[in-house]
């Protein structure tokens, strides 16, 4: 890589077009463009999430389990910025899904709708899930209207998969923030 990230003003840009890691320029509007950026506010997302204090969780590390998935996160956006290439690796899958299993073990069994809310943590964590939904529906797009854009180079089905599993990781840890710091899930009221 060098030194290629230090020059941060490149003025390639200006004329509303951006570089793909293939070297093509797609207008900043392409699809793929959409789906990275989502990715991008995904990771911030959840950068925010671990400036907050973390409760203490036998199950698992959640510090270490959200700095991984930060750096899964980039290797995803990695993956988009070039056509073709693929980074994410399947086993990312499996730990995100046996994440979401352990954790949710320990919840009691949801019988109404949750509103996001409760902790601070599990706010972010609602925020998470879904910036995370909406990166999951940018890369369905992606090579779905080709005539479009041009872009004949779907994403991989891990990234969708990644994806769709990180955003009920995310909603089974706003509920574990919620029991490890002793508040209760804020319930829909159907009748209030």
């Amino acid at each position: 890589m060098g030194h290629r990230l230090s020059k941060i003003v490149t003025r390639t840009g200006d004329n509303g077009t951006t570089g793909l890691g293939d070297g093509t320029r797609v207008p900043k509007y392409h699809a793929r463009m959409h789906a990275m950026g989502d990715v991008d506010e995904l990771n911030s997302c959840i950068g925010v999430l671990l400036c907050e204090p973390m409760p203490a969780c036998e199950q698992t590390d959640l510090r270490a389990m959200l700095l991984d998935i930060q750096h899964d996160l980039l290797d995803l956006g990695g993956e988009l910025s070039t056509p073709g290439f693929t980074l994410l690796k399947p086993e990312r899958v499996e730990a995100l899904e046996a994440h979401v299993i352990a954790l949710n073990a320990e919840l009691s069994p949801l019988k109404e709708f949750i509103l996001p809310g409760g902790t601070r943590t599990a706010a972010l964590a609602h925020i998470a899930r879904t910036v995370c939904r909406r990166a999951e529906r940018a890369v369905v797009v992606i090579g779905k209207h080709s005539d479009v854009d041009g872009d004949t180079q779907p994403a991989s089905d891990c990234v969708r998969q990644y994806l769709n599993r990180l955003s009920d990781l995310m909603f089974v840890l706003a509920r574990s923030f919620n029991r490890l710091q002793g508040t209760g899930d804020v319930l829909w009221q159907r009748k209030r």
